[in-house]
């Protein structure tokens, strides 16, 4: 029997929000591919439908379980993680130079999206049953560096840079979370700013590339700079009204890369213009404000830490991926959440939303 004070406070307006943008997502989808000769691309919009069926099967399994109960398997949870990512390198399959897929019969597994959850319930794990805010030294921060560590260097060799970085900035969330002392968080954000430079030593020449044609791409705009300077024509081509659907000039043309991924967010700016543009952002500006709300009215730490890892990691792919379309960021295989066609990336946002609701919804009965 179902409590009915959960149903009672299940928040529609959140969810309808979430599937409203997945739905913007597959007309985005068929909007860029809609006209290609190649048969597979023509079909994607179809395969994103029912990747947001399985992921609304993962948000119902994130809701009907208590999120406390991820916090007594959490341990377990990130270790399996760690298996699966070190399988990952030995027998993943490499797609466009980088290995990070596991093949499951005709589904491919992007386990480095699920590994982002994982660390989240691991993390929110150790700070619930620790100190409380403002007693942590540095001391406190050896384990939670070393599980952030070991998941972020299994994810770099494949190598992803994109899932990387969202993987440490949620671990700077989490210190900056415990209410450190300035000292202290002075101490280890300018040892951060001494090694980050030794980064660049581990990247890859194409990485290498992007970086350095990140704020002049006529540098190289055939090469490196190429798919910044199209992005940035396609989201300006749009004006205030846009194109419209299947208008989009950019995308009909094959001039935009990776456009039903990486850069879905410019066929839709090109083709919604502005004003869609405003709304979409709205939209996501919305999901990042209720998240932190969820976060900070959660009923207990464990809650607390674990809606504001999952809402930070979501508010980092919007941002970076926004960022990167307009030419503020370096080119990285950043999905936009809910919008990008991707069945991983898809599955584990809509498991974040489920635990979300979850931690609101038992907030007032625990």
């Amino acid at each position: 029997m179902i409590d009915q004070r959960l149903t009672s406070n299940f928040n529609w307006l959140f969810f309808l929000v979430c599937i409203g943008i997945a739905i913007l997502g597959v007309v985005s989808i068929y909007s860029a591919n809609h006209g290609r000769p190649e048969a597979f691309f023509r079909g994607l919009y179809i395969k994103q439908i029912y990747w947001i069926g399985y992921g609304l099967i993962a948000m119902l399994i994130a809701l009907a379980l208590d999120y406390r109960w991820f916090s007594r398997y959490a341990y377990l949870i990130y270790f399996l993680t760690l298996l699966a990512l070190a399988y990952v390198l030995i027998s993943g399959v490499v797609v466009s130079g980088s290995r990070r897929w596991l093949h499951i019969g005709s589904i491919s597994i992007q386990v480095s999206e699920f590994a982002k959850v994982s660390l989240i319930i691991a993390l929110a794990k150790y700070f619930e049953s620790g100190k409380m805010s403002g007693q942590y030294t540095l001391k406190d921060l050896f384990v939670p560096t070393l599980m952030t560590g070991a998941l972020g260097g299994l994810i770099v060799v494949q190598p992803d840079l994109g899932t990387t970085m969202m993987i440490f900035f949620i671990f700077l969330v989490f210190v900056v979370a415990i209410e450190m002392e300035t000292a202290t968080l002075v101490k280890l954000f300018s040892g951060g700013l001494l090694l980050a430079p030794a980064v660049w030593f581990f990247l890859q020449d194409y990485q290498k590339s992007r970086l350095l044609t990140l704020f002049n791409p006529e540098l190289d705009p055939l090469g490196a700079g190429y798919h910044s300077i199209q992005s940035k024509i396609a989201i300006g081509s749009g004006g205030f009204w846009g194109k419209g659907l299947l208008a989009g000039t950019q995308s009909r043309l094959n001039f935009l890369p990776e456009k039903h991924t990486d850069f879905i967010f410019s066929v839709f700016a090109e083709e919604t213009g502005f004003l869609g543009v405003a709304i979409l952002l709205s939209l996501f500006l919305f999901i990042i404000l209720k998240g932190l709300n969820i976060a900070f009215r959660a009923g207990d730490r464990f809650g607390f830490f674990l809606s504001l890892g999952l809402i930070s990691s979501v508010a980092f792919y919007i941002i970076f991926n926004v960022g990167m379309t307009i030419g503020l960021f370096p080119i990285t295989g950043i999905p936009l959440p809910l919008l990008s066609y991707g069945g991983s990336s898809l599955i584990t946002n809509f498991f974040a939303i489920g635990l979300l609701l979850n931690v609101e919804m038992r907030r007032s009965i625990h």
